[in-house]
Protein backbone atom coordinates (compact mmCIF):
# COMPACT_ATOMS: atom_id res chain seq x y z
CA UNK A 1 0.00 0.00 0.00
CA UNK A 2 1.26 3.49 -0.85
CA UNK A 3 2.24 5.44 2.24
CA UNK A 4 1.49 8.96 0.99
CA UNK A 5 -1.15 10.43 -1.29
CA UNK A 6 1.48 11.49 -3.81
CA UNK A 7 2.81 7.92 -4.03
CA UNK A 8 -0.72 6.63 -4.54
CA UNK A 9 -1.42 9.06 -7.37
CA UNK A 10 1.93 8.45 -9.04
CA UNK A 11 1.24 4.71 -9.10
CA UNK A 12 -2.22 5.10 -10.65
CA UNK A 13 -0.96 7.64 -13.20
CA UNK A 14 1.74 5.18 -14.25
CA UNK A 15 -0.68 2.25 -14.58
CA UNK A 16 -3.52 4.09 -16.33
CA UNK A 17 -2.32 7.52 -17.47
CA UNK A 18 -5.11 8.09 -19.99
CA UNK A 19 -7.98 7.02 -17.72
CA UNK A 20 -10.25 9.84 -16.59
CA UNK A 21 -10.00 10.80 -12.94
CA UNK A 22 -12.57 13.61 -13.03
CA UNK A 23 -15.29 15.13 -15.10
CA UNK A 24 -16.32 18.58 -13.91
CA UNK A 25 -18.73 20.23 -16.30
CA UNK A 26 -16.97 20.18 -19.67
CA UNK A 27 -13.52 19.79 -18.10
CA UNK A 28 -12.00 16.31 -18.10
CA UNK A 29 -8.83 15.35 -16.23
CA UNK A 30 -6.86 12.16 -16.76
CA UNK A 31 -4.80 10.57 -14.02
CA UNK A 32 -1.61 11.65 -15.79
CA UNK A 33 -2.89 15.23 -15.96
CA UNK A 34 -3.89 15.15 -12.30
CA UNK A 35 -0.43 13.94 -11.33
CA UNK A 36 1.35 16.49 -13.50
CA UNK A 37 -0.94 19.37 -12.57
CA UNK A 38 -0.61 18.69 -8.85
CA UNK A 39 3.18 18.61 -9.17
CA UNK A 40 3.17 22.03 -10.83
CA UNK A 41 0.80 23.32 -8.17
CA UNK A 42 3.07 21.93 -5.44
CA UNK A 43 6.04 23.89 -6.84
CA UNK A 44 3.82 26.98 -6.98
CA UNK A 45 2.90 26.50 -3.33
CA UNK A 46 6.57 26.48 -2.37
CA UNK A 47 7.24 29.48 -4.63
CA UNK A 48 4.42 31.33 -2.86
CA UNK A 49 6.29 31.00 0.41
CA UNK A 50 4.21 28.17 1.88
CA UNK A 51 6.39 25.89 3.97
CA UNK A 52 5.86 22.25 4.92
CA UNK A 53 3.44 21.95 7.82
CA UNK A 54 1.61 25.20 7.07
CA UNK A 55 -2.09 25.41 6.16
CA UNK A 56 -3.67 26.52 2.91
CA UNK A 57 -7.41 26.96 2.46
CA UNK A 58 -10.06 26.23 -0.16
CA UNK A 59 -13.34 28.17 -0.13
CA UNK A 60 -15.80 27.01 -2.72
CA UNK A 61 -18.18 24.31 -3.84
CA UNK A 62 -17.07 20.90 -5.05
CA UNK A 63 -14.52 21.07 -7.86
CA UNK A 64 -11.83 19.03 -9.57
CA UNK A 65 -9.44 21.87 -8.66
CA UNK A 66 -9.88 21.01 -4.99
CA UNK A 67 -8.51 17.51 -5.47
CA UNK A 68 -5.59 18.77 -7.57
CA UNK A 69 -4.79 21.14 -4.70
CA UNK A 70 -5.10 18.30 -2.20
CA UNK A 71 -2.48 16.27 -4.04
CA UNK A 72 -0.35 19.40 -4.46
CA UNK A 73 -0.49 19.91 -0.72
CA UNK A 74 0.46 16.26 -0.23
CA UNK A 75 3.53 16.66 -2.44
CA UNK A 76 4.61 19.93 -0.82
CA UNK A 77 4.09 18.65 2.72
CA UNK A 78 1.45 21.25 3.55
CA UNK A 79 -2.08 20.82 4.91
CA UNK A 80 -5.25 21.67 2.97
CA UNK A 81 -8.21 23.08 4.89
CA UNK A 82 -11.52 23.00 2.98
CA UNK A 83 -13.97 25.63 4.22
CA UNK A 84 -17.70 25.06 3.91
CA UNK A 85 -19.17 27.50 1.41
CA UNK A 86 -22.45 27.63 3.32
CA UNK A 87 -20.78 29.18 6.36
CA UNK A 88 -21.26 32.84 7.17
CA UNK A 89 -18.42 35.39 7.00
CA UNK A 90 -17.76 35.28 10.79
CA UNK A 91 -17.61 31.47 10.71
CA UNK A 92 -15.20 31.53 7.75
CA UNK A 93 -13.12 34.20 9.49
CA UNK A 94 -12.73 31.98 12.54
CA UNK A 95 -11.48 29.03 10.48
CA UNK A 96 -8.97 31.18 8.58
CA UNK A 97 -7.56 32.59 11.81
CA UNK A 98 -7.65 29.31 13.72
CA UNK A 99 -5.80 27.40 10.98
CA UNK A 100 -3.47 30.36 10.31
CA UNK A 101 -4.19 30.17 6.61
CA UNK A 102 -1.95 32.41 4.55
CA UNK A 103 -3.00 31.28 1.07
CA UNK A 104 -6.68 30.86 0.21
CA UNK A 105 -8.07 29.42 -3.03
CA UNK A 106 -11.54 30.75 -3.78
CA UNK A 107 -14.29 30.34 -6.32
CA UNK A 108 -15.21 33.67 -7.98
CA UNK A 109 -18.64 33.59 -6.29
CA UNK A 110 -16.90 34.01 -2.93
CA UNK A 111 -14.46 36.68 -4.03
CA UNK A 112 -16.16 39.57 -2.23
CA UNK A 113 -16.32 37.65 1.05
CA UNK A 114 -12.68 36.56 0.80
CA UNK A 115 -11.53 40.08 -0.14
CA UNK A 116 -13.18 41.54 2.96
CA UNK A 117 -11.60 38.87 5.13
CA UNK A 118 -8.17 39.48 3.59
CA UNK A 119 -8.20 43.11 4.75
CA UNK A 120 -5.82 43.41 7.67
CA UNK A 121 -4.59 39.83 7.26
CA UNK A 122 -1.51 38.41 5.51
CA UNK A 123 -3.80 36.41 3.23
CA UNK A 124 -3.01 35.70 -0.42
CA UNK A 125 -5.98 34.92 -2.67
CA UNK A 126 -6.05 32.77 -5.81
CA UNK A 127 -9.19 32.37 -7.94
CA UNK A 128 -9.88 28.78 -8.97
CA UNK A 129 -11.74 29.71 -12.17
CA UNK A 130 -10.18 32.70 -13.95
CA UNK A 131 -8.81 35.98 -12.61
CA UNK A 132 -11.12 38.21 -10.58
CA UNK A 133 -9.92 41.83 -10.24
CA UNK A 134 -6.54 41.71 -8.45
CA UNK A 135 -6.98 37.99 -7.62
CA UNK A 136 -4.82 35.85 -9.98
CA UNK A 137 -6.24 32.88 -11.85
CA UNK A 138 -5.35 29.39 -10.65
CA UNK A 139 -4.02 28.34 -14.07
CA UNK A 140 -1.55 31.25 -14.14
CA UNK A 141 -0.62 30.84 -10.49
CA UNK A 142 0.05 27.12 -11.01
CA UNK A 143 2.67 27.89 -13.66
CA UNK A 144 4.55 30.27 -11.36
CA UNK A 145 6.51 27.47 -9.74
CA UNK A 146 9.78 25.92 -10.86
CA UNK A 147 9.15 22.39 -12.24
CA UNK A 148 12.75 21.45 -11.48
CA UNK A 149 12.45 22.39 -7.82
CA UNK A 150 12.87 19.34 -5.59
CA UNK A 151 9.95 18.40 -3.41
CA UNK A 152 10.39 17.91 0.33
CA UNK A 153 10.55 14.38 1.66
CA UNK A 154 7.04 13.86 3.05
CA UNK A 155 6.39 11.42 5.89
CA UNK A 156 3.24 9.31 5.98
CA UNK A 157 2.61 10.46 9.56
CA UNK A 158 2.36 14.12 8.49
CA UNK A 159 -1.09 15.74 8.37
CA UNK A 160 -2.42 16.45 4.88
CA UNK A 161 -6.09 17.38 5.43
CA UNK A 162 -7.62 19.41 8.26
CA UNK A 163 -11.39 19.10 8.41
CA UNK A 164 -13.31 21.22 10.88
CA UNK A 165 -15.96 19.68 13.05
CA UNK A 166 -17.89 21.60 15.68
CA UNK A 167 -17.77 20.69 19.31
CA UNK A 168 -19.66 21.10 22.55
CA UNK A 169 -17.60 24.20 23.36
CA UNK A 170 -19.32 25.99 20.50
CA UNK A 171 -16.10 26.46 18.49
CA UNK A 172 -15.16 24.17 15.56
CA UNK A 173 -12.08 21.99 15.96
CA UNK A 174 -9.71 21.06 13.16
CA UNK A 175 -9.32 17.28 12.92
CA UNK A 176 -5.88 16.54 11.48
CA UNK A 177 -5.80 13.55 9.13
CA UNK A 178 -2.46 12.17 8.00
CA UNK A 179 -1.47 10.41 4.79
CA UNK A 180 -1.35 7.17 6.81
CA UNK A 181 -4.89 7.70 8.10
CA UNK A 182 -6.61 7.77 4.73
CA UNK A 183 -6.30 4.34 3.11
CA UNK A 184 -5.12 1.68 5.62
CA UNK A 185 -8.50 -0.11 5.62
CA UNK A 186 -8.68 -0.46 1.84
CA UNK A 187 -6.32 -3.48 1.45
CA UNK A 188 -7.91 -5.13 4.49
CA UNK A 189 -11.32 -4.78 2.87
CA UNK A 190 -9.96 -6.27 -0.35
CA UNK A 191 -8.43 -9.20 1.51
CA UNK A 192 -11.78 -9.83 3.21
CA UNK A 193 -13.43 -9.90 -0.24
CA UNK A 194 -16.23 -7.52 0.73
CA UNK A 195 -18.43 -7.53 -2.36
CA UNK A 196 -19.99 -4.06 -2.03
CA UNK A 197 -16.56 -2.51 -1.47
CA UNK A 198 -14.98 -4.10 -4.55
CA UNK A 199 -14.75 -1.63 -7.42
CA UNK A 200 -14.67 -2.62 -11.09
CA UNK A 201 -12.58 -0.81 -13.74
CA UNK A 202 -15.79 0.49 -15.33
CA UNK A 203 -17.23 1.96 -12.13
CA UNK A 204 -18.23 5.63 -12.34
CA UNK A 205 -18.63 7.53 -9.09
CA UNK A 206 -20.79 10.58 -8.46
CA UNK A 207 -19.46 13.11 -5.96
CA UNK A 208 -22.21 15.38 -4.67
CA UNK A 209 -21.63 15.62 -0.90
CA UNK A 210 -19.68 18.73 0.19
CA UNK A 211 -15.89 18.44 0.17
CA UNK A 212 -15.67 20.38 3.45
CA UNK A 213 -17.06 17.17 5.01
CA UNK A 214 -15.39 13.79 5.14
CA UNK A 215 -18.36 12.45 3.16
CA UNK A 216 -17.26 14.53 0.17
CA UNK A 217 -13.48 14.47 0.42
CA UNK A 218 -13.43 10.86 1.60
CA UNK A 219 -15.73 9.62 -1.15
CA UNK A 220 -13.65 11.38 -3.79
CA UNK A 221 -10.46 9.80 -2.47
CA UNK A 222 -11.98 6.30 -2.35
CA UNK A 223 -12.84 6.58 -6.06
CA UNK A 224 -9.29 7.79 -6.81
CA UNK A 225 -7.79 4.95 -4.79
CA UNK A 226 -9.64 2.52 -7.04
CA UNK A 227 -8.63 4.32 -10.26
CA UNK A 228 -12.27 5.12 -11.06
CA UNK A 229 -13.78 8.11 -12.80
CA UNK A 230 -15.64 10.64 -10.68
CA UNK A 231 -18.33 12.98 -11.93
CA UNK A 232 -17.99 16.02 -9.66
CA UNK A 233 -21.13 18.07 -8.96
CA UNK A 234 -20.62 21.54 -7.42
CA UNK A 235 -23.43 20.86 -4.96
CA UNK A 236 -26.37 18.56 -4.40
CA UNK A 237 -29.13 18.93 -7.01
CA UNK A 238 -31.64 16.11 -7.39
CA UNK A 239 -32.36 16.91 -11.04
CA UNK A 240 -28.68 17.03 -11.97
CA UNK A 241 -28.10 13.74 -10.15
CA UNK A 242 -30.86 12.07 -12.15
CA UNK A 243 -29.40 13.31 -15.43
CA UNK A 244 -25.93 12.15 -14.42
CA UNK A 245 -27.18 8.70 -13.40
CA UNK A 246 -28.96 8.35 -16.75
CA UNK A 247 -26.41 9.95 -19.09
CA UNK A 248 -23.07 9.34 -17.37
CA UNK A 249 -23.90 5.78 -16.35
CA UNK A 250 -23.18 6.35 -12.64
CA UNK A 251 -22.64 3.11 -10.75
CA UNK A 252 -21.85 4.36 -7.23
CA UNK A 253 -22.89 7.38 -5.18
CA UNK A 254 -22.74 8.42 -1.54
CA UNK A 255 -25.79 10.28 -0.22
CA UNK A 256 -27.62 10.98 3.02
CA UNK A 257 -31.19 9.64 3.40
CA UNK A 258 -32.60 13.16 2.98
CA UNK A 259 -30.87 13.37 -0.41
CA UNK A 260 -32.21 9.95 -1.44
CA UNK A 261 -35.70 11.16 -0.63
CA UNK A 262 -35.19 14.35 -2.69
CA UNK A 263 -34.07 12.29 -5.69
CA UNK A 264 -37.11 10.04 -5.46
CA UNK A 265 -39.46 13.02 -5.14
CA UNK A 266 -38.07 14.77 -8.22
CA UNK A 267 -40.49 14.72 -11.19
CA UNK A 268 -37.76 13.32 -13.49
CA UNK A 269 -37.23 10.22 -11.34
CA UNK A 270 -39.92 8.21 -13.15
CA UNK A 271 -38.22 8.70 -16.54
CA UNK A 272 -34.61 8.21 -15.41
CA UNK A 273 -32.44 5.24 -16.32
CA UNK A 274 -31.04 3.55 -13.20
CA UNK A 275 -29.90 0.36 -14.91
CA UNK A 276 -26.17 1.07 -14.34
CA UNK A 277 -26.54 2.14 -10.70
CA UNK A 278 -25.11 -0.58 -8.46
CA UNK A 279 -24.76 0.89 -4.99
CA UNK A 280 -25.96 3.80 -2.93
CA UNK A 281 -23.87 4.25 0.17
CA UNK A 282 -25.52 6.43 2.77
CA UNK A 283 -24.66 7.87 6.14
CA UNK A 284 -25.53 10.43 8.83
CA UNK A 285 -28.60 8.41 9.86
CA UNK A 286 -30.34 5.07 9.23
CA UNK A 287 -32.69 4.96 6.25
CA UNK A 288 -36.40 4.76 7.18
CA UNK A 289 -38.01 1.48 6.13
CA UNK A 290 -40.65 3.20 3.98
CA UNK A 291 -37.98 5.19 2.14
CA UNK A 292 -35.87 2.05 1.61
CA UNK A 293 -38.82 0.22 0.10
CA UNK A 294 -39.53 3.07 -2.29
CA UNK A 295 -35.86 3.47 -3.19
CA UNK A 296 -35.40 -0.25 -3.87
CA UNK A 297 -38.47 -0.28 -6.11
CA UNK A 298 -37.55 2.83 -8.09
CA UNK A 299 -33.74 2.74 -8.16
CA UNK A 300 -33.22 -1.02 -8.24
CA UNK A 301 -29.77 -0.84 -6.63
CA UNK A 302 -28.28 -2.10 -3.38
CA UNK A 303 -27.82 -0.04 -0.23
CA UNK A 304 -24.98 0.18 2.28
CA UNK A 305 -25.19 2.18 5.49
CA UNK A 306 -21.93 3.81 6.62
CA UNK A 307 -21.13 4.98 10.14
CA UNK A 308 -18.07 7.02 10.94
CA UNK A 309 -16.72 10.40 11.97
CA UNK A 310 -14.51 13.11 10.60
CA UNK A 311 -12.06 12.02 13.30
CA UNK A 312 -11.98 8.45 11.93
CA UNK A 313 -11.49 9.56 8.34
CA UNK A 314 -15.01 8.44 7.55
CA UNK A 315 -16.52 4.98 7.50
CA UNK A 316 -15.46 2.44 10.10
CA UNK A 317 -18.76 0.54 10.45
CA UNK A 318 -21.04 -0.61 7.63
CA UNK A 319 -24.38 -2.35 7.21
CA UNK A 320 -24.10 -4.39 3.98
CA UNK A 321 -26.79 -4.91 1.31
CA UNK A 322 -27.72 -8.35 2.58
CA UNK A 323 -28.89 -6.81 5.87
CA UNK A 324 -31.27 -4.44 4.07
CA UNK A 325 -34.73 -5.85 3.51
CA UNK A 326 -37.91 -4.16 2.28
CA UNK A 327 -39.72 -6.32 4.82
CA UNK A 328 -37.64 -4.83 7.61
CA UNK A 329 -35.49 -6.62 10.18
CA UNK A 330 -33.77 -5.98 13.49
CA UNK A 331 -30.35 -5.38 11.94
CA UNK A 332 -31.65 -2.49 9.85
CA UNK A 333 -31.92 -0.56 13.12
CA UNK A 334 -28.15 -0.92 13.50
CA UNK A 335 -25.24 0.87 11.86
CA UNK A 336 -23.70 -2.47 10.91
CA UNK A 337 -20.45 -4.20 11.87
CA UNK A 338 -16.90 -2.89 12.16
CA UNK A 339 -14.85 -2.98 8.98
CA UNK A 340 -11.75 -5.20 8.89
CA UNK A 341 -9.01 -3.53 10.93
CA UNK A 342 -11.47 -1.66 13.19
CA UNK A 343 -12.27 -2.49 16.82
CA UNK A 344 -15.38 -1.34 18.69
CA UNK A 345 -15.89 -1.16 22.41
CA UNK A 346 -18.85 -0.05 24.53
CA UNK A 347 -17.86 1.40 27.91
CA UNK A 348 -19.43 2.88 31.03
CA UNK A 349 -18.60 6.25 32.59
CA UNK A 350 -15.32 4.83 33.96
CA UNK A 351 -14.43 3.64 30.44
CA UNK A 352 -14.82 0.01 31.48
CA UNK A 353 -16.30 -2.43 28.90
CA UNK A 354 -19.95 -3.40 29.37
CA UNK A 355 -21.79 -6.60 28.30
CA UNK A 356 -23.59 -7.07 25.00
CA UNK A 357 -26.83 -5.09 24.61
CA UNK A 358 -25.79 -2.71 27.40
CA UNK A 359 -25.83 0.94 26.36
CA UNK A 360 -22.65 2.90 26.89
CA UNK A 361 -20.26 5.19 25.05
CA UNK A 362 -18.97 3.91 21.70
CA UNK A 363 -15.18 3.74 21.48
CA UNK A 364 -13.25 3.05 18.26
CA UNK A 365 -9.74 1.81 17.61
CA UNK A 366 -8.70 2.18 13.98
CA UNK A 367 -5.58 3.08 11.97
CA UNK A 368 -7.77 5.75 10.36
CA UNK A 369 -8.14 7.70 13.62
CA UNK A 370 -6.96 11.29 13.39
CA UNK A 371 -3.64 12.60 14.69
CA UNK A 372 -5.54 14.98 16.94
CA UNK A 373 -7.23 18.36 16.98
CA UNK A 374 -5.22 21.29 15.67
CA UNK A 375 -4.02 23.46 18.58
CA UNK A 376 -6.47 21.74 20.95
CA UNK A 377 -4.28 19.53 23.18
CA UNK A 378 -6.90 19.27 25.92
CA UNK A 379 -9.63 18.26 23.45
CA UNK A 380 -7.24 15.75 21.86
CA UNK A 381 -6.43 14.15 25.22
CA UNK A 382 -10.11 13.94 26.02
CA UNK A 383 -10.97 12.29 22.68
CA UNK A 384 -8.01 9.90 22.33
CA UNK A 385 -7.53 7.59 25.30
CA UNK A 386 -5.03 4.72 25.20
CA UNK A 387 -5.39 4.34 21.45
CA UNK A 388 -9.19 4.51 21.51
CA UNK A 389 -11.32 7.28 20.02
CA UNK A 390 -14.19 8.41 22.22
CA UNK A 391 -17.06 9.06 19.82
CA UNK A 392 -19.41 10.78 22.22
CA UNK A 393 -22.14 8.52 20.84
CA UNK A 394 -24.12 6.15 23.02
CA UNK A 395 -25.03 2.69 21.78
CA UNK A 396 -24.64 -1.03 22.24
CA UNK A 397 -23.26 -4.09 20.48
CA UNK A 398 -25.34 -7.21 20.03
CA UNK A 399 -23.96 -10.74 20.31
CA UNK A 400 -23.00 -10.75 16.60
CA UNK A 401 -21.07 -7.48 16.75
CA UNK A 402 -23.71 -5.22 15.20
CA UNK A 403 -23.55 -1.66 16.49
CA UNK A 404 -26.80 0.03 17.52
CA UNK A 405 -26.45 3.80 17.94
CA UNK A 406 -28.97 5.08 20.49
CA UNK A 407 -28.11 8.65 21.41
CA UNK A 408 -25.45 11.32 21.17
CA UNK A 409 -23.58 12.04 24.34
CA UNK A 410 -22.20 15.21 22.80
CA UNK A 411 -25.70 16.50 21.96
CA UNK A 412 -24.90 16.74 18.26
CA UNK A 413 -27.82 17.19 15.87
CA UNK A 414 -27.70 15.77 12.35
CA UNK A 415 -30.05 17.66 10.06
CA UNK A 416 -30.10 16.87 6.35
CA UNK A 417 -26.65 15.27 6.66
CA UNK A 418 -25.12 18.37 8.31
CA UNK A 419 -23.74 18.31 11.85
CA UNK A 420 -25.05 20.99 14.20
CA UNK A 421 -23.78 21.38 17.75
CA UNK A 422 -26.15 23.09 20.20
CA UNK A 423 -23.50 25.07 22.06
CA UNK A 424 -22.44 26.88 18.90
CA UNK A 425 -26.01 27.96 18.08
CA UNK A 426 -26.79 28.76 21.70
CA UNK A 427 -23.76 31.03 22.03
CA UNK A 428 -25.00 33.00 19.02
CA UNK A 429 -28.64 33.27 20.11
CA UNK A 430 -27.72 34.29 23.65
CA UNK A 431 -26.61 37.70 22.37
CA UNK A 432 -30.03 38.48 20.85
CA UNK A 433 -32.07 41.05 22.80
CA UNK A 434 -35.04 39.55 24.56
CA UNK A 435 -33.49 36.12 25.28
CA UNK A 436 -32.95 35.22 28.92
CA UNK A 437 -31.91 31.62 28.31
CA UNK A 438 -31.84 29.21 25.35
CA UNK A 439 -31.29 25.53 24.60
CA UNK A 440 -30.94 23.94 21.18
CA UNK A 441 -32.22 20.41 20.59
CA UNK A 442 -33.01 18.18 17.63
CA UNK A 443 -36.57 16.96 17.17
CA UNK A 444 -37.80 14.31 14.69
CA UNK A 445 -38.47 15.61 11.20
CA UNK A 446 -39.59 13.56 8.17
CA UNK A 447 -37.63 15.68 5.70
CA UNK A 448 -34.44 16.57 7.59
CA UNK A 449 -34.15 13.62 9.97
CA UNK A 450 -33.79 16.07 12.82
CA UNK A 451 -34.93 19.69 12.90
CA UNK A 452 -32.89 22.24 14.86
CA UNK A 453 -35.25 23.65 17.49
CA UNK A 454 -34.68 26.52 19.93
CA UNK A 455 -36.22 26.33 23.40
CA UNK A 456 -36.18 29.97 24.50
CA UNK A 457 -36.75 31.62 27.85
CA UNK A 458 -37.64 35.23 26.98
CA UNK A 459 -36.95 38.29 29.09
CA UNK A 460 -39.79 40.27 30.58
CA UNK A 461 -39.92 42.35 27.42
CA UNK A 462 -40.47 39.22 25.33
CA UNK A 463 -38.87 38.12 22.07
CA UNK A 464 -39.98 38.49 18.44
CA UNK A 465 -39.59 34.95 17.06
CA UNK A 466 -39.56 35.92 13.38
CA UNK A 467 -37.05 38.70 13.96
CA UNK A 468 -34.88 36.29 15.96
CA UNK A 469 -34.69 33.81 13.07
CA UNK A 470 -33.88 36.56 10.55
CA UNK A 471 -31.13 37.77 12.87
CA UNK A 472 -29.78 34.23 13.23
CA UNK A 473 -29.61 33.74 9.45
CA UNK A 474 -27.14 36.63 9.24
CA UNK A 475 -24.80 34.94 11.70
CA UNK A 476 -25.18 31.23 11.15
CA UNK A 477 -25.12 28.86 8.19
CA UNK A 478 -28.68 28.18 7.04
CA UNK A 479 -28.69 24.58 8.28
CA UNK A 480 -27.80 25.75 11.80
CA UNK A 481 -30.70 28.22 12.04
CA UNK A 482 -33.57 26.81 14.13
CA UNK A 483 -36.57 25.61 12.16
CA UNK A 484 -38.77 26.40 15.15
CA UNK A 485 -38.75 28.51 18.31
CA UNK A 486 -40.58 27.28 21.41
CA UNK A 487 -41.04 29.63 24.36
CA UNK A 488 -40.84 28.35 27.92
CA UNK A 489 -40.56 29.72 31.47
CA UNK A 490 -37.32 27.98 32.47
CA UNK A 491 -34.81 25.37 31.31
CA UNK A 492 -34.05 22.23 33.34
CA UNK A 493 -30.46 22.21 34.61
CA UNK A 494 -28.38 19.96 36.84
CA UNK A 495 -26.67 21.21 40.03
CA UNK A 496 -23.64 22.24 37.99
CA UNK A 497 -25.80 24.41 35.75
CA UNK A 498 -25.66 22.12 32.70
CA UNK A 499 -28.80 22.13 30.57
CA UNK A 500 -30.59 18.78 30.76
CA UNK A 501 -31.31 18.48 27.05
CA UNK A 502 -32.51 14.93 27.49
CA UNK A 503 -35.50 16.20 29.45
CA UNK A 504 -36.23 18.76 26.75
CA UNK A 505 -36.03 16.14 24.02
CA UNK A 506 -38.08 13.41 25.66
CA UNK A 507 -41.55 14.73 24.72
CA UNK A 508 -40.58 14.85 21.05
CA UNK A 509 -38.89 11.43 20.95
CA UNK A 510 -41.41 9.41 22.97
CA UNK A 511 -42.36 6.28 21.06
CA UNK A 512 -39.47 6.62 18.57
CA UNK A 513 -37.49 3.73 20.08
CA UNK A 514 -34.25 5.73 20.18
CA UNK A 515 -33.17 9.32 20.46
CA UNK A 516 -31.69 9.77 16.97
CA UNK A 517 -33.54 9.87 13.67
Amino acid sequence: MSETLSELLAGIAKRQPASLAFEFGTRCTTYAELDGGSTRAATALLASGVEPGQRIGYLGKNSDRYFELLFAAAKAGVVLVPIGWRLTAPEIEFLIDDARIGLLFIEPNFHSTATRLAQGRPLQLVSTEGAVHECPAYQEWRESGDPSRPMPVVEAAWPVIQLYTSGTTGRPKGAMLSHANIFPLRPLSAAANIEWDRWDPEDVSLLTMPIAHISGTGWGLVALYNGAKSIVMPEFDAGVILRAVSNERISRVFLVPTAVQAVLRHPDAAQSDFSRLRYILYGASPIPLGLLREAMAVLGCEFVQNYGMTETCGTIVALPPEDHSPAGNERMKSAGKALPGVELRIVDEELEPVPARTIGEILIKSPTTMIGYWNRPDATREALVDGWMRTGDAGYLDEDGYLFVQDRLKDMIITGGENVYPAEVESTLHSYPGIEDVAIIGVPDERWGEAVTAIVVPTAKGVDEKALLLWARERLAAYKVPKRVILTDALPRNPNGKILRRLLREPFWTGKGRAVN
